[in-house]
């Protein structure tokens, strides 16, 4: 199927609707009744902390680095989300990016929105590409104020560096060479690096929609700047949606498909969403780290055994991230539909 590269009519900016006054939602945000959120009983829905990692434990005494690890590990196989303090990035640095784009958000820089004709979602995002410098969309990059793009800038290799030590965590975790995750997935050179800003303005019928359909994200990992005000996230775990409370100065981290494709199902991504609010707007900051899209990804050979067969078919980044655009947002099908027969 040809995936065009443009949208076929205009959308009009979710934040442009919530700011004209209206008092319910246009039709083409309404979620079928299983996917939203009144859907979901009072009594099966659970507000509750997702695991919390002190990274510092990493650079203490091998007792506590093992205990660190062991901990990283065990969020990974129930989770596949857990939040990090002691992470290394200069708190500061935190507030300017939120500085910046609070400005911005009144008056967004080119918004993006999803396809037309469908099921929109109850939210506005900017995209960018960080790494590889050769992909960087040059058309985006000039339309942001010069003190934005310092701060993206330093906030990007920031985070870089704390995607390298969470790597070599997970690589520990699993009984690896430290460095073995970053080689199988083409190492720093061969990963691209993406910033999503995500905007969700206030919603007069949260009930009926979402502000980010459930999903798993379909790369490496996922680290998240979560907005501390106001909760919107969502995990779903032992067949509830679990409402997850940031931590101040926490990352939340996400483990993504390919990680569970080449852990051969050891360490799972996990079904995800974001619901909307009717007095708060929200911003959230997500840094995607993927693989090179003709990198061909299957279990690691260490993972696999005689007990434990490869659970996944050999496919490209490209070809799955295609089958993702094709088929849209549907929980977590694009990775069961690599399933060894």
């Amino acid at each position: 199927m040809e995936i065009p590269s443009y949208w076929p009519e205009p959308v009009i900016p979710v934040q442009f609707l919530a700011e004209s006054g209206i008092t319910s939602i246009p039709e083409t945000y309404v979620k079928p009744p299983s996917e939203r959120p009144s859907s979901d009983s009072v009594d099966n829905e659970r507000d509750t902390g997702i695991p919390l990692v002190d990274l510092g434990g990493l650079e203490r005494s091998p007792t506590e680095r093992d205990a660190t690890i062991r901990q990283i590990a065990d969020a990974c196989k129930d989770w596949g989300f857990f939040q990090v303090s002691n992470h290394g990035v200069d708190p500061y640095l935190v507030k300017r990016m939120r500085d910046v784009w609070s400005e911005l958000m009144p008056t967004p820089p080119r918004l993006t929105k999803g396809t037309a004709g469908a099921i929109l979602d109850w939210g506005d995002y900017f995209f960018l590409i960080f790494k590889p410098d050769s992909l960087k969309n040059r058309e985006k990059w000039p339309a942001l104020p010069h003190t934005c793009k310092e701060t993206i800038e330093q906030y990007g290799q920031t985070l870089t560096k704390l995607y390298e030590r969470l790597m070599e965590a997970l690589s520990t975790s699993l009984g690896l060479e430290t460095r073995r995750l970053q080689e199988a997935f083409g190492g720093m050179d061969g990963v691209s690096v993406n910033l999503r800003v995500n905007f969700y303005p206030r919603c007069p019928q949260p009930d009926l929609t979402l502000g980010l359909s459930a999903h798993s994200d379909p790369g490496i990992l996922t680290i998240l700047l979560p907005d501390e005000r106001v909760k919107g996230l969502q995990i779903y775990k032992d067949g509830a949606w679990v409402t997850v409370h940031p931590v101040p100065d926490t990352f939340i981290i996400n483990i993504a498909d390919q990680i569970q494709i080449l852990t051969n199902g050891l360490y799972k991504s996990s079904v995800h969403r974001v619901v909307v609010n009717p007095a708060e707007e929200r911003i959230s900051f997500a840094f995607f780290y993927n693989p090179r899209i003709d990198l061909i990804l299957r279990p690691l050979p260490e993972l696999v055994t005689a007990e434990q067969p490869p659970l996944y078919e050999a496919m490209t980044f490209d070809e799955y991230r295609k089958y993702i655009r094709i088929k849209g947002f549907r929980g977590k099908s694009q990775i069961e539909s690599m399933k060894a027969l």
